[in-house]
């Protein structure tokens, strides 16, 4: 019984594995998190779920603060040409 629900936990695991690819510095986090996690009292899981949690959310915060930056770095000017479609974007 015990090999099945290792097996089953595995499998869970590994089909999260796709999804959890588009979450910024959720695996960072989790791997310090884990490890932070089971030297305070064998709590691996429980830290890296809040490891993920974290780092993900100050990635979060970098990418918003970084647009910001980027957008007040272009002026209104910049802005009011994007909004008329007058790009002139290399693509």
């Amino acid at each position: 019984m015990r090999q099945i629900t290792a097996c089953l936990a595995i499998c869970v695991g590994l089909a999260m594995l796709p999804s959890m690819g588009y979450a910024k510095g959720c695996l960072k986090g989790a791997a310090v998190g884990g490890v932070v996690g089971h030297v305070a009292g064998h709590h691996a899981v429980l830290g890296a779920t809040a490891g993920c949690v974290i780092e993900h959310h100050r990635e979060k915060v970098k990418d918003k603060a970084a647009r910001q930056n980027a957008q007040a770095q272009n002026g209104p000017a910049a802005n009011a040409a994007a909004h008329n479609g007058d790009r002139n974007d290399a693509k």
